[in-house]
């Protein structure tokens, strides 16, 4: 079941039918206020490349505030990135609204899924159809959900802080799932030579976090930076997880050797849970939400 920021197992807030032709209207103020989305929400039409205006606007702006990568911004006008980004929250979204299918384009129930799990305008993250911060019942700081590209930060109290959009590893260089623990962290000087050494320039980004498996043993893989931004949100990798070089800082800065890290396939996986139920508080959003080599 879907977990909340706070650690409780919650659903999505019931929303309305999803099916083409609703005229329920939309609820989120983002795209309440957006005329051209009538058509989609109607079913006549569909947000897809070519499309343009301040209906792709909106739905680029909330996509990247739940932290799907959109390396272009949100410029109006739907590209193939946008499609990318799309796509990688109808995989998100589909357990919790299984009528939604990965297309890469917003039909109308693409469009309800996120109309009900966006943030409220002004706002970033996501409260609700999100992952337990437990693997296998040991708390982690970091959650890489790999078909979905994006990785979740949480506090030491397994509050979600910051959702950040990431690139994994290609079907021959897969980013093995499990429990990591963070045994090294390299800043900009070192990350560079590291860069420069291995592939002749500085592929690493600003930053690198090295990972292990909890014996201690090698994993080969690490949470680093990146020198090709459009690539976020695919499967590019030799196996590191790769994120932009603002978000590797904040994980950087908020990460310290013995953390620990957990990399599943999908936000369903069966190993991870909520944390003990505690007061109902808030989640810590301050952080930044954005969006092995």
């Amino acid at each position: 079941m879907p977990i909340d920021s706070t650690g409780s197992s919650t659903p999505p807030a019931a929303a309305p039918p999803a099916g083409a032709g609703s005229q329920t209207p939309l609820r989120n103020e983002r795209f309440a206020t957006q005329p051209e989305l009538a058509g989609v929400l109607a079913g006549q039409t569909s947000l897809t490349t070519g499309s343009k205006g301040p209906g792709v606007r909106a739905v680029q702006q909330a996509l990247a505030e739940m932290g799907f990568s959109v390396p272009g911004g949100a410029d109006g006008a739907f590209g193939a990135q946008s499609a990318k980004a799309v796509r990688n929250f109808q995989v998100h979204a589909r357990p919790a609204f299984p009528a939604v299918l990965a297309t890469g384009k917003v039909d109308a129930v693409t469009l309800r899924a996120l109309d009900t799990l966006a943030p409220a305008p002004g706002q970033r993250g996501q409260t609700q159809h999100l992952p337990g911060s437990r693997y296998k019942g040991t708390p982690v700081r970091v959650v890489v959900v790999k078909n979905e590209h994006r990785t979740f930060l949480f506090d030491a109290q397994g509050r979600l802080q910051s959702i950040f959009g990431n690139a994994v590893g290609t079907r021959a260089t897969q980013t093995d799932p499990g429990l990591k623990l963070v045994t090294g962290k390299l800043n900009e000087a070192q990350s560079h030579a590291l860069g420069k050494k291995l592939w002749g320039g500085p592929v690493f980004g600003p930053r690198i976090i090295d990972l292990s498996w909890p014996d201690g043993s090698r994993s080969g893989e690490e949470l680093h930076g990146t020198s090709a931004p459009a690539q976020q949100g695919g499967d590019v990798s030799h196996g590191c997880v790769r994120h932009d070089n603002a978000d590797i800082i904040v994980l950087y800065d908020a990460l310290k050797v013995g953390d620990m890290v957990a990399i599943v396939d999908s936000i369903n996986d069966p190993h991870l849970s909520a944390p003990p139920a505690t007061p109902a508080q808030p989640p810590d959003l301050s952080g930044a939400v954005a969006s092995r080599k």
